[in-house]
């Protein structure tokens, strides 16, 4: 009888062991930037190559990497295994605010992601290969980054979010290393205005985009968020909106990303699409 118990709580420690979240740390090369990016990619428990799973890129803020949100909010692998999905944390460069820069080669970062990173990830995981059932959301340069990346490649993704997104670049003109990127908003106005979502939603049709967008009321992006807000309202565009007591902090979010991943779970078609 000890045998056999020894022997069932052996087998349960082992199914235990096996069944926790796994966490890779993959190194895909850019052909655009001629150098290799790392992401980290959250499975759920179980995760089985036999099935299909939705997948969520989650972006990072200025000034941090890859692998800011899985060490810093560790609960976002118990999140991939509740809903289901495959979590995809891309390096967005120290400041790359997630665009292909015009005037520095080594910032290109919206066609890693949607080119390079994204076909890396269909073909060597199990994921539902289509719009239906992939989303993009981020924090602050990560929230307009899922933004911009998704209201342009609307053909890849069908639900984008932000947690206290920089929606409107025009408000950072001496900070973040925006200027590095696009030039200095005097000599090329067009391009803070071109690239700043809150004016890029103008060109959105009603239902294109599943869209989540949040902010804390005590955040220093608090007022263009709301602008934000009221601009989709005029425009007649369908959206969750959510502002709450925050800041521009990791508690702040990692309070918000269980929201974030709820809404995208509701907004799935899991069906399996070749």
């Amino acid at each position: 009888m000890r045998h056999f118990n020894f022997l069932l709580i052996f087998s349960v420690i082992c199914q235990l062991a096996f069944a926790r979240p796994q966490v890779d740390t993959i190194a895909v090369f850019s052909a655009k930037m001629k150098k290799e990016i790392k992401t980290v990619v959250v499975l759920p428990e179980k995760y089985s190559k036999k099935k299909h799973y939705p997948v969520v890129y989650l972006l990072h803020g200025y000034s941090d990497n890859y692998a800011k949100w899985v060490n810093t909010v560790p609960t976002i692998k118990a999140l991939a295994t509740k809903h289901q999905l495959i979590l995809v944390c891309p390096d967005g460069g120290y400041s790359s605010w997630y665009f292909d820069s015009p005037i520095d080669a080594s910032f290109q970062y919206e066609t890693h992601i949607t080119r390079e990173l994204l076909p890396y990830i269909d073909s060597h995981y199990a994921t539902i290969a289509n719009r239906t059932a992939r989303a993009i959301t981020g924090l602050s340069m990560g929230g307009h980054g899922a933004l911009y990346l998704a209201m342009r490649n609307k053909e890849l993704f069908a639900s984008a979010g932000s947690m206290s997104g920089g929606v409107d670049l025009r408000t950072s003109t001496k900070s973040y290393d925006i200027t590095k990127r696009i030039g200095s908003i005097d000599k090329n106005p067009e391009e803070w205005n071109n690239r700043s979502v809150i004016n890029m939603v103008t060109s959105l049709q009603n239902k294109e985009l599943n869209l989540v967008i949040e902010c804390g009321v005590s955040d220093f992006f608090y007022e263009i968020n709301s602008t934000l807000h009221r601009r989709l309202m005029d425009l007649k565009i369908d959206h969750d909106y959510t502002e709450r007591p925050g800041k521009h902090n990791w508690e702040y979010w990692t309070n918000a990303i269980n929201y974030q991943l709820l809404f995208f779970d509701r907004s799935f078609n899991r069906v399996k699409t070749k």
